[in-house]
Protein backbone atom coordinates (compact mmCIF):
# COMPACT_ATOMS: atom_id res chain seq x y z
CA UNK A 1 0.00 0.00 0.00
CA UNK A 2 2.57 2.17 -0.99
CA UNK A 3 4.23 2.10 2.68
CA UNK A 4 1.14 3.25 4.27
CA UNK A 5 0.88 2.03 7.75
CA UNK A 6 -1.71 -0.63 7.10
CA UNK A 7 -3.70 -2.87 9.85
CA UNK A 8 -4.89 -6.58 8.80
CA UNK A 9 -7.13 -8.90 11.09
CA UNK A 10 -9.10 -11.64 9.38
CA UNK A 11 -9.96 -14.54 11.90
CA UNK A 12 -10.10 -18.15 10.61
CA UNK A 13 -13.07 -19.66 9.88
CA UNK A 14 -14.51 -21.64 12.57
CA UNK A 15 -16.15 -24.77 12.06
CA UNK A 16 -19.90 -23.55 12.97
CA UNK A 17 -19.03 -20.49 10.03
CA UNK A 18 -20.58 -20.31 6.88
CA UNK A 19 -19.65 -18.46 3.58
CA UNK A 20 -21.29 -14.90 3.90
CA UNK A 21 -19.89 -14.15 0.42
CA UNK A 22 -23.24 -15.23 -1.95
CA UNK A 23 -25.66 -15.24 0.99
CA UNK A 24 -28.86 -13.77 0.32
CA UNK A 25 -31.24 -12.40 3.26
CA UNK A 26 -34.49 -14.10 3.17
CA UNK A 27 -37.56 -11.86 4.20
CA UNK A 28 -37.67 -12.15 7.66
CA UNK A 29 -36.47 -9.57 10.43
CA UNK A 30 -33.26 -11.46 11.01
CA UNK A 31 -30.27 -12.69 8.74
CA UNK A 32 -28.98 -15.92 9.39
CA UNK A 33 -27.13 -16.59 12.25
CA UNK A 34 -22.97 -15.50 12.41
CA UNK A 35 -20.88 -16.25 15.75
CA UNK A 36 -20.47 -12.33 17.22
CA UNK A 37 -17.64 -12.27 20.01
CA UNK A 38 -18.68 -10.26 22.90
CA UNK A 39 -15.79 -9.57 23.95
CA UNK A 40 -14.43 -8.00 20.84
CA UNK A 41 -10.63 -7.77 22.24
CA UNK A 42 -8.30 -5.37 21.34
CA UNK A 43 -6.29 -7.13 19.25
CA UNK A 44 -5.32 -3.65 17.19
CA UNK A 45 -3.21 -2.82 19.95
CA UNK A 46 -0.05 -3.50 18.61
CA UNK A 47 -0.61 -1.20 15.66
CA UNK A 48 0.54 2.54 15.68
CA UNK A 49 -1.95 5.30 16.11
CA UNK A 50 -0.93 6.67 12.49
CA UNK A 51 -2.53 3.48 10.75
CA UNK A 52 -4.06 5.11 8.09
CA UNK A 53 -6.08 1.82 6.84
CA UNK A 54 -7.45 -1.42 9.28
CA UNK A 55 -9.07 -4.20 7.58
CA UNK A 56 -11.17 -6.21 10.08
CA UNK A 57 -12.57 -9.10 7.76
CA UNK A 58 -14.61 -11.58 8.73
CA UNK A 59 -13.11 -10.95 12.55
CA UNK A 60 -16.54 -12.36 14.33
CA UNK A 61 -17.40 -8.54 15.36
CA UNK A 62 -20.79 -7.79 16.59
CA UNK A 63 -19.44 -4.72 18.60
CA UNK A 64 -16.38 -1.96 18.28
CA UNK A 65 -16.13 -0.78 21.72
CA UNK A 66 -13.46 -2.50 22.95
CA UNK A 67 -11.84 -1.71 19.90
CA UNK A 68 -10.04 1.50 20.99
CA UNK A 69 -10.60 2.49 17.36
CA UNK A 70 -10.78 6.34 18.11
CA UNK A 71 -6.99 6.65 18.96
CA UNK A 72 -6.63 5.99 15.10
CA UNK A 73 -9.27 8.99 14.32
CA UNK A 74 -6.47 11.65 13.25
CA UNK A 75 -4.94 9.72 10.52
CA UNK A 76 -7.66 6.54 9.42
CA UNK A 77 -8.46 6.89 5.71
CA UNK A 78 -10.08 3.28 4.71
CA UNK A 79 -11.57 1.34 7.17
CA UNK A 80 -13.19 -2.23 5.82
CA UNK A 81 -15.05 -4.29 8.65
CA UNK A 82 -16.73 -6.83 5.89
CA UNK A 83 -18.58 -10.15 7.29
CA UNK A 84 -18.82 -9.67 10.45
CA UNK A 85 -22.02 -9.35 12.22
CA UNK A 86 -22.39 -5.69 13.19
CA UNK A 87 -25.54 -4.73 13.67
CA UNK A 88 -25.86 -0.80 14.70
CA UNK A 89 -23.43 1.90 14.28
CA UNK A 90 -22.06 3.99 16.79
CA UNK A 91 -22.17 8.05 16.55
CA UNK A 92 -19.27 8.76 19.26
CA UNK A 93 -17.15 6.26 17.43
CA UNK A 94 -17.85 7.12 13.82
CA UNK A 95 -18.12 10.43 14.18
CA UNK A 96 -14.68 10.84 15.13
CA UNK A 97 -13.24 10.01 11.55
CA UNK A 98 -13.42 13.09 10.20
CA UNK A 99 -10.76 11.95 7.68
CA UNK A 100 -12.07 8.76 6.39
CA UNK A 101 -12.17 8.48 2.67
CA UNK A 102 -13.78 4.81 2.54
CA UNK A 103 -15.88 2.52 4.58
CA UNK A 104 -16.70 -1.08 3.53
CA UNK A 105 -19.65 -2.17 6.14
CA UNK A 106 -20.24 -5.02 3.66
CA UNK A 107 -22.26 -8.21 5.13
CA UNK A 108 -23.70 -7.19 8.44
CA UNK A 109 -26.51 -6.70 9.93
CA UNK A 110 -27.29 -3.33 10.18
CA UNK A 111 -31.08 -2.82 9.99
CA UNK A 112 -30.69 1.31 10.05
CA UNK A 113 -27.88 4.07 10.06
CA UNK A 114 -29.06 6.34 11.53
CA UNK A 115 -26.88 9.53 11.84
CA UNK A 116 -23.26 7.97 12.52
CA UNK A 117 -21.81 8.73 9.43
CA UNK A 118 -22.79 12.68 9.31
CA UNK A 119 -19.70 13.74 10.49
CA UNK A 120 -17.69 11.82 7.36
CA UNK A 121 -17.40 14.69 5.46
CA UNK A 122 -14.40 13.33 3.41
CA UNK A 123 -16.14 9.56 2.75
CA UNK A 124 -15.71 9.01 -0.88
CA UNK A 125 -16.34 5.36 -1.33
CA UNK A 126 -19.45 3.76 0.97
CA UNK A 127 -20.18 -0.08 1.09
CA UNK A 128 -23.46 -1.03 3.01
CA UNK A 129 -23.90 -4.60 0.56
CA UNK A 130 -25.63 -7.53 1.83
CA UNK A 131 -26.63 -5.94 5.05
CA UNK A 132 -30.77 -5.12 6.31
CA UNK A 133 -31.51 -1.45 5.23
CA UNK A 134 -35.02 -0.82 3.58
CA UNK A 135 -34.10 2.61 2.36
CA UNK A 136 -31.27 4.54 1.43
CA UNK A 137 -30.26 6.38 4.01
CA UNK A 138 -31.75 10.34 4.33
CA UNK A 139 -28.22 11.32 5.88
CA UNK A 140 -26.41 10.92 2.89
CA UNK A 141 -26.69 14.36 2.66
CA UNK A 142 -24.06 14.67 4.96
CA UNK A 143 -21.44 12.71 2.73
CA UNK A 144 -20.42 16.03 0.66
CA UNK A 145 -17.51 13.83 -0.86
CA UNK A 146 -19.24 10.92 -1.42
CA UNK A 147 -18.32 9.20 -5.07
CA UNK A 148 -19.36 5.50 -4.96
CA UNK A 149 -21.80 3.97 -3.05
CA UNK A 150 -23.00 0.51 -2.76
CA UNK A 151 -26.61 -1.03 -1.64
CA UNK A 152 -26.39 -4.13 -3.13
CA UNK A 153 -28.65 -7.26 -1.72
CA UNK A 154 -30.60 -4.83 0.97
CA UNK A 155 -34.25 -4.83 1.38
CA UNK A 156 -34.91 -1.54 -0.30
CA UNK A 157 -37.98 -0.98 -2.40
CA UNK A 158 -37.58 2.43 -3.13
CA UNK A 159 -34.61 4.74 -5.26
CA UNK A 160 -34.89 7.35 -2.39
CA UNK A 161 -32.62 9.98 -0.25
CA UNK A 162 -29.25 11.08 -3.15
CA UNK A 163 -30.98 13.92 -4.18
CA UNK A 164 -28.40 15.90 -1.97
CA UNK A 165 -25.41 14.17 -3.27
CA UNK A 166 -25.71 14.70 -7.29
CA UNK A 167 -22.97 17.13 -7.40
CA UNK A 168 -20.37 14.14 -6.74
CA UNK A 169 -22.18 10.92 -6.62
CA UNK A 170 -20.11 9.23 -9.86
CA UNK A 171 -21.55 4.87 -8.99
CA UNK A 172 -24.83 4.27 -7.35
CA UNK A 173 -25.14 0.58 -7.03
CA UNK A 174 -28.70 -1.26 -6.14
CA UNK A 175 -28.56 -4.54 -7.07
CA UNK A 176 -30.48 -7.72 -5.81
CA UNK A 177 -33.65 -5.38 -3.86
CA UNK A 178 -36.90 -4.59 -4.23
CA UNK A 179 -37.13 -1.73 -6.62
CA UNK A 180 -40.06 -1.59 -8.91
CA UNK A 181 -39.52 2.29 -10.02
CA UNK A 182 -36.50 3.93 -11.49
CA UNK A 183 -37.19 7.45 -9.79
CA UNK A 184 -35.79 10.27 -7.97
CA UNK A 185 -32.46 10.47 -9.62
CA UNK A 186 -32.65 13.94 -11.73
CA UNK A 187 -30.26 15.70 -9.60
CA UNK A 188 -27.38 13.43 -9.96
CA UNK A 189 -26.22 15.30 -12.74
CA UNK A 190 -22.77 14.02 -12.83
CA UNK A 191 -23.40 9.88 -12.35
CA UNK A 192 -21.49 7.71 -14.79
CA UNK A 193 -22.62 4.25 -13.48
CA UNK A 194 -25.76 3.05 -12.64
CA UNK A 195 -26.43 -0.83 -11.28
CA UNK A 196 -29.78 -1.76 -10.82
CA UNK A 197 -29.66 -5.29 -11.77
CA UNK A 198 -31.85 -8.12 -10.18
CA UNK A 199 -34.73 -5.59 -8.98
CA UNK A 200 -38.43 -5.63 -10.05
CA UNK A 201 -38.37 -3.11 -12.25
CA UNK A 202 -40.62 -2.94 -15.41
CA UNK A 203 -40.24 0.13 -17.62
CA UNK A 204 -36.78 2.47 -18.31
CA UNK A 205 -37.93 5.53 -17.72
CA UNK A 206 -36.43 8.81 -15.79
CA UNK A 207 -33.45 8.45 -17.24
CA UNK A 208 -33.20 11.65 -19.19
CA UNK A 209 -30.98 14.15 -16.51
CA UNK A 210 -28.24 11.53 -16.57
CA UNK A 211 -26.55 12.99 -19.48
CA UNK A 212 -23.10 11.63 -18.30
CA UNK A 213 -23.70 8.19 -18.06
CA UNK A 214 -21.51 5.38 -19.20
CA UNK A 215 -23.07 2.87 -17.52
CA UNK A 216 -26.40 1.03 -17.04
CA UNK A 217 -27.02 -2.15 -15.86
CA UNK A 218 -30.03 -3.97 -15.13
CA UNK A 219 -29.96 -7.50 -16.15
CA UNK A 220 -32.85 -9.39 -14.10
CA UNK A 221 -35.58 -7.29 -14.30
CA UNK A 222 -38.85 -7.11 -15.84
CA UNK A 223 -38.09 -4.90 -19.17
CA UNK A 224 -40.01 -5.77 -22.34
CA UNK A 225 -39.32 -2.52 -24.22
CA UNK A 226 -35.62 -0.33 -24.73
CA UNK A 227 -36.87 2.75 -24.72
CA UNK A 228 -36.42 6.72 -22.56
CA UNK A 229 -32.46 6.24 -23.78
CA UNK A 230 -32.52 9.53 -25.93
CA UNK A 231 -30.81 11.40 -23.46
CA UNK A 232 -27.67 8.90 -22.53
CA UNK A 233 -25.37 10.13 -25.18
CA UNK A 234 -22.66 9.02 -23.52
CA UNK A 235 -23.44 5.60 -22.86
CA UNK A 236 -20.62 3.10 -23.54
CA UNK A 237 -21.75 -0.11 -21.72
CA UNK A 238 -25.79 -1.51 -21.64
CA UNK A 239 -27.01 -4.62 -19.74
CA UNK A 240 -30.26 -5.58 -20.10
CA UNK A 241 -29.42 -9.45 -20.19
CA UNK A 242 -32.65 -11.80 -18.66
CA UNK A 243 -35.21 -9.32 -19.04
CA UNK A 244 -38.64 -9.72 -21.36
CA UNK A 245 -37.10 -7.26 -24.20
CA UNK A 246 -39.19 -8.03 -27.13
CA UNK A 247 -37.40 -6.24 -29.51
CA UNK A 248 -33.88 -4.35 -30.45
CA UNK A 249 -35.08 -0.81 -30.47
CA UNK A 250 -34.63 2.29 -28.77
CA UNK A 251 -30.92 3.22 -29.48
CA UNK A 252 -30.75 5.95 -32.45
CA UNK A 253 -29.06 8.43 -29.73
CA UNK A 254 -26.69 5.94 -28.10
CA UNK A 255 -24.21 6.08 -30.59
CA UNK A 256 -21.28 5.60 -28.23
CA UNK A 257 -22.24 2.29 -27.12
CA UNK A 258 -19.11 -0.37 -26.79
CA UNK A 259 -20.74 -3.11 -25.02
CA UNK A 260 -24.65 -3.86 -25.53
CA UNK A 261 -26.07 -7.18 -23.74
CA UNK A 262 -29.53 -8.48 -24.78
CA UNK A 263 -28.62 -12.23 -23.52
CA UNK A 264 -31.78 -14.06 -22.54
CA UNK A 265 -34.22 -11.85 -23.83
CA UNK A 266 -37.37 -12.54 -26.76
CA UNK A 267 -35.67 -10.75 -29.62
CA UNK A 268 -36.36 -12.10 -32.83
CA UNK A 269 -34.76 -10.04 -35.41
CA UNK A 270 -30.69 -8.43 -34.93
CA UNK A 271 -31.87 -4.95 -36.46
CA UNK A 272 -31.72 -1.40 -35.92
CA UNK A 273 -28.16 -1.47 -34.73
CA UNK A 274 -25.96 -0.72 -37.39
CA UNK A 275 -25.49 2.91 -36.69
CA UNK A 276 -23.73 1.69 -33.11
CA UNK A 277 -20.21 2.21 -35.22
CA UNK A 278 -17.84 1.98 -31.88
CA UNK A 279 -19.14 -1.22 -31.04
CA UNK A 280 -16.97 -3.97 -29.73
CA UNK A 281 -19.21 -6.62 -27.83
CA UNK A 282 -22.79 -7.83 -28.45
CA UNK A 283 -24.50 -10.27 -26.46
CA UNK A 284 -27.47 -11.88 -28.30
CA UNK A 285 -27.99 -15.51 -26.81
CA UNK A 286 -30.73 -17.09 -25.78
CA UNK A 287 -32.78 -14.65 -27.49
CA UNK A 288 -35.43 -15.85 -30.92
CA UNK A 289 -33.05 -15.43 -33.78
CA UNK A 290 -34.75 -17.74 -36.29
CA UNK A 291 -31.76 -16.91 -39.00
CA UNK A 292 -28.44 -15.09 -39.44
CA UNK A 293 -30.23 -12.82 -42.11
CA UNK A 294 -29.43 -8.48 -41.53
CA UNK A 295 -25.89 -10.10 -39.91
CA UNK A 296 -23.48 -8.75 -42.28
CA UNK A 297 -26.19 -5.67 -43.31
CA UNK A 298 -26.20 -4.64 -39.79
CA UNK A 299 -22.85 -5.16 -38.65
CA UNK A 300 -20.12 -5.62 -41.16
CA UNK A 301 -19.10 -1.73 -41.27
CA UNK A 302 -18.69 -1.63 -37.60
CA UNK A 303 -14.77 -2.57 -37.61
CA UNK A 304 -14.44 -1.96 -34.06
CA UNK A 305 -16.43 -5.08 -33.58
CA UNK A 306 -14.62 -7.98 -31.76
CA UNK A 307 -16.64 -10.19 -30.42
CA UNK A 308 -20.33 -11.55 -30.85
CA UNK A 309 -22.71 -14.32 -28.70
CA UNK A 310 -25.81 -15.70 -30.68
CA UNK A 311 -25.82 -19.07 -29.20
CA UNK A 312 -28.77 -21.00 -27.94
CA UNK A 313 -30.86 -19.12 -30.72
CA UNK A 314 -32.93 -20.71 -32.90
CA UNK A 315 -30.39 -20.08 -35.66
CA UNK A 316 -27.44 -21.75 -33.96
CA UNK A 317 -29.40 -25.50 -34.73
CA UNK A 318 -30.99 -24.41 -38.06
CA UNK A 319 -27.43 -23.69 -39.08
CA UNK A 320 -25.96 -26.63 -37.78
CA UNK A 321 -22.58 -27.35 -38.45
CA UNK A 322 -22.47 -24.16 -41.29
CA UNK A 323 -23.25 -21.43 -37.94
CA UNK A 324 -20.00 -20.33 -36.77
CA UNK A 325 -18.67 -20.37 -40.37
CA UNK A 326 -21.23 -18.25 -41.63
CA UNK A 327 -20.89 -15.76 -38.90
CA UNK A 328 -16.89 -15.40 -39.82
CA UNK A 329 -17.61 -15.00 -43.50
CA UNK A 330 -20.04 -12.46 -42.85
CA UNK A 331 -18.39 -10.44 -39.95
CA UNK A 332 -14.75 -11.30 -40.38
CA UNK A 333 -13.62 -8.40 -38.32
CA UNK A 334 -14.88 -11.11 -35.39
CA UNK A 335 -11.92 -12.20 -32.52
CA UNK A 336 -14.56 -14.28 -30.35
CA UNK A 337 -17.71 -15.61 -31.38
CA UNK A 338 -19.52 -16.88 -28.28
CA UNK A 339 -17.25 -18.70 -26.03
CA UNK A 340 -14.68 -19.09 -28.74
CA UNK A 341 -11.91 -17.84 -30.54
CA UNK A 342 -12.59 -17.02 -33.93
CA UNK A 343 -10.12 -18.52 -36.50
CA UNK A 344 -10.33 -17.20 -40.19
CA UNK A 345 -8.61 -19.74 -42.42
Amino acid sequence: MYGRPTARVALPPTGNDTNTVDRIHEDTDESPEEEGQEDNSDFLEDYPDDTEELELIHARLSSLNNLRLERFALHLKRLSLRQNAISQLDPEVFSLFTKLEELDLYDNKIKEVGDALNKLSDLTTLDLSFNLLRSVPDTLSYLRSLQTVYFVQNRISKITGLQSIGATLRSLELGGNKIRTIENLDTLVNLEELWLGKNKLVKLENLGNLKRLKILSLQSNRITKIEGLEGLEDLEELYLSHNGVEKLEGLEHNKKIKTLDLGNNFVPKIENISHLSVLEELWLNGNKIPNLQGLEQQLKSISTLETIYLEANPCQEAEGANYRRKIMLALPQLTQIDATFAKIK
